[in-house]
């Protein structure tokens, strides 16, 4: 009688010391890898949970609250503030007036942006050169920035309406006429552009210089390669920058508070009332920390929304290296 005799396959080879001791020292590196990154990191971590997070939640609880900052007392209001924000005309004005500068000022960055970008990256000799005095006004204190605008768009004496005059233009009151407040606001927007242009000019060197050259083999002009070639292969970096320039341009303080609202004594038009000048004047100049906490949570809310909004429709124009359509 034969017995059969089973075969799994060759038995596993012992794991020896040296494979054994190997792995435990692999795993110990990695540990310690691990805890440096943490280590190096941990500054970043603490900020953020104690001046970004903590002060969201902090913001959020006396929001429910009317805060007397020279008690440090808050006594709970429920949803007054939050009710008083529909109450307030300046709330749904300043509101207004951000949505307005937004709208504005969102494209023409975007357009002047693409259009230095463009112009550096056909550059060749003293292409750095350019690059550097191009993004100098990105480096320039905001208060010099103001200052200087101050002097520029005066509506009498200034430089811009000077040089208006010179093509037969007469030149508005920038700072004083309501329908030429935003624009001015825009004006020194555009003034520090620099930081999005910078997005672009690494956006269009990675453009395949190939698709130029079928293009033009196929007798496309420089218009007809822009918007077939050059838009959507940069499109990712054009949908990124409309969102953060968006979230940008509805917390928009410096540029309307050092143009109007620095200097107390002269009455500043209500069309340069922007949503966070007015939270900064509730919160330190009244002493209204409840409310402003509540303004500040629904810009937050609004910011959340419209961002929601651009990534669900957006996305969808834009295109991803690897992508199979």
């Amino acid at each position: 009688m034969t017995t059969a005799v089973r075969r799994d396959g060759p038995a596993p080879a012992p794991v020896s010391r040296r494979v054994k001791r190997k792995a435990a020292f692999r795993s110990k590196y990695n540990r310690r890898e691990s805890i440096a990154g943490y280590l190096f990191i941990a500054p970043w971590i603490i900020g953020f949970l104690v001046f970004t997070l903590g002060a969201m939640v902090y913001s959020l609880v006396i929001s429910f609250s009317d805060y007397n900052l020279a008690r440090n007392t808050a006594t709970p209001v429920g949803f007054a503030n939050y009710a008083q924000l529909f109450e307030d005309p300046k709330v749904g004005l300043s509101l207004m007036n951000t949505l307005v500068y937004a709208l504005m000022a969102v494209p023409l960055e975007i357009a002047f942006a693409l259009f230095l970008a463009m112009l550096l990256a056909r550059v060749g000799k003293g292409a750095g050169f350019f690059r550097t005095v191009y993004y100098l006004p990105k480096m320039t204190p905001t208060v010099a920035t103001a200052s200087v605008f101050l002097l520029l768009l005066n509506g009498n004496s200034g430089a811009i309406n000077k040089g208006l005059e010179v093509i037969g233009i007469q030149g508005p009151q920038w700072l004083v006429d309501p329908a030429w407040v935003k624009p001015s606001i825009v004006l020194m927007t555009l003034w520090t552009v620099s930081g999005t242009m910078v997005i672009f000019l690494a956006a269009l060197k990675n453009v395949p210089r190939d698709l130029y050259e079928v293009a033009s083999l196929d007798g496309a002009g420089p218009v007809r390669q822009f918007f077939a070639i050059t838009i959507p292969m940069i499109s990712s970096a054009i949908f990124f920058n409309l969102i953060v320039l968006t979230i940008a341009a509805f917390q928009t303080f410096d540029q309307a508070y050092l143009l109007f609202w620095r200097d107390q004594s002269n009455a500043s038009p209500e069309s340069s009332l922007f949503y966070a000048v007015y939270l900064f004047q509730q919160a330190f100049r009244q002493f209204n920390f409840g409310f402003a906490a509540a303004m500040a949570w629904l810009l937050f809310m609004i910011i959340m929304l419209i961002t929601f909004i651009q990534m669900k429709f957006g996305n969808r124009f834009v295109y991803y290296e690897g992508d199979d359509h």
